[in-house]
């Protein structure tokens, strides 16, 4: 279950990664869902996914 919640959320992100406010909105909630190992995946995977989307690099200090 807890696998599926993680997949999920980057799914949501990825949906969602037009819009900054959604984005970081959707990213909060991520973070009171996530089980602490799943938010260090969580960490490294928005590392990879803002070097193609530079809008999204200020999120990055949210997930720090």
């Amino acid at each position: 279950m807890a696998r599926a919640m993680f997949e999920y959320t980057k799914t949501v992100l990825e949906k969602v990664s037009f819009s900054v406010e959604l984005f970081t909105r959707e990213l909060h909630k991520a973070l009171n869902r996530l089980l602490p190992y799943e938010i260090d995946e969580l960490r490294f995977w928005l590392i990879n996914f803002t070097k193609e989307k530079p809008e999204l690099v200020v999120c990055l200090t949210i997930i720090n």
